[in-house]
């Protein structure tokens, strides 16, 4: 009987659960299929291609992941693995980082409150998430503090600013015996720089924003984080490595991510292909023409993805905070812990690359002329 090749899959046949098992087998043989399939899949993506050593892993977060402790829990686990390279990252999710850290208190509750008796409180909500106001008073006065200091009174990129307040965070971590708590301290000491898209879009820019009413002069160099975020990635390719995409959620930090590849190829007109792995999670629907819900097969039309790495593109369909502890805990269990990057202390040399790439094809670039309108 002649072969079928869309029957080459695996034989549904899971042997029942016992009890007994890892995480990761449980994963590997009861995850058969739908999204549960997905996660498998994403599992072994993960861990048989992404964090190959040839391959640099930026990983993009939105949603409120850290409030609910999967800072501590996951991401910071994963960046002492040498599991992650670089972030981009909402600005809120690394000033909520901060309240664990400085050693503040948030609760678990009901989604269900009344958020007027809770105003009146003085008690804040994120869905079931509940802390009180002065956490964010109080976060509010340590990142003054620290953005006050004369070392910090000037304008830069986002992941030197991310890289200046981890130190600060990581020293409070030690003093108060919470070290291992805190995303941005992890990630200042392992090197992994952290980009905001959107900077001023958060409790951190809103203080950098009063800050200047004061005369501060601290701004935020958002020129310096879209050449560099490029400039780590051409590095990953032409280097001949790999670039991997892992997405939690959507958004501007989705975006910032990706378009790395057209700043590339599109912008500084320079040869290459795309990213070469693509793993995200979300819940957001592709057909309503948001990025967040964008397919892989979509990123690639603009550059993001190279078509031919299509087969090592994985979309599951779920809430970052179920997945994203599955493939934490995949991930450590099945995959050799990689030496750090250290890409924030290459940054410089980075970008001196992408210019000397770029400068290359400034006369091809001059020869298009002045724009005729």
């Amino acid at each position: 009987m002649p072969t079928k090749p869309h029957l080459s899959g695996r034989r549904i046949n899971p042997q029942p659960l016992t009890g007994h098992q890892s995480l990761p087998e449980v994963i590997d043989h009861a995850f058969t299929a739908y999204n549960a399939g997905r996660i498998r899949e994403a599992c072994a993506l993960l861990t048989e291609k992404m964090l190959r050593e040839d391959v640099t892993v930026g990983v993009s977060l939105s949603g409120a992941l850290t409030p609910a402790g999967f800072g501590k829990s996951c991401l910071v686990p994963l960046i002492e693995a040498g599991f992650i390279d670089w972030i981009s990252s909402t600005g809120a999710n690394l000033y909520h980082d901060t309240h664990h850290a400085i050693g503040l208190k948030l609760h678990s509750g009901t989604p269900f409150a009344d958020d007027v008796e809770l105003r009146e409180a003085g008690v804040v909500r994120i869905y079931d998430i509940l802390f009180d106001y002065t956490v964010l008073l109080e976060t509010d006065k340590f990142y003054r503090q620290v953005m006050r200091q004369p070392e910090l009174d000037r304008k830069m990129s986002t992941p030197e600013l991310h890289y200046l307040v981890g130190r600060y965070v990581d020293r409070v971590e030690e003093k108060l015996g919470l070290q291992g708590t805190s995303l941005l301290a992890a990630a200042y000491r392992n090197g992994v720089p952290i980009f905001t898209s959107s900077p001023g879009d958060s409790s951190i820019g809103m203080n950098v924003a009063a800050l200047e009413l004061e005369g501060s002069g601290l701004q935020f160099d958002v020129n310096a984080d879209v050449n560099l975020s490029a400039a780590i990635v051409w590095d990953a390719k032409a280097s001949g490595g790999r670039s991997a995409c892992w997405i939690l959620g959507g958004g501007s930090p989705k975006n910032f991510m990706l378009q790395t590849e057209p700043q590339i190829q599109e912008v500084l007109g320079l040869s290459e292909a795309g990213h070469d792995y693509f793993l995200q999670i979300t819940d957001a629907r592709p057909d309503t023409g948001g990025l967040s819900g964008a397919t892989p097969g979509e990123a690639v039309s603009w550059g993001k993805v190279d078509p031919d790495q299509l087969p090592d593109a994985v979309v599951v369909y779920s809430d970052s905070t179920i997945a994203l502890p599955l493939l934490t805990a995949y991930a450590l269990a099945r995959a050799e812990r990689r030496t750090p990057k250290r890409l924030y202390d290459r940054l410089p040399e980075l970008l001196e690359k992408l210019k000397a790439a770029f400068a290359e094809k400034s006369p091809q670039r001059a020869a298009e002329g002045a724009f005729e309108g």
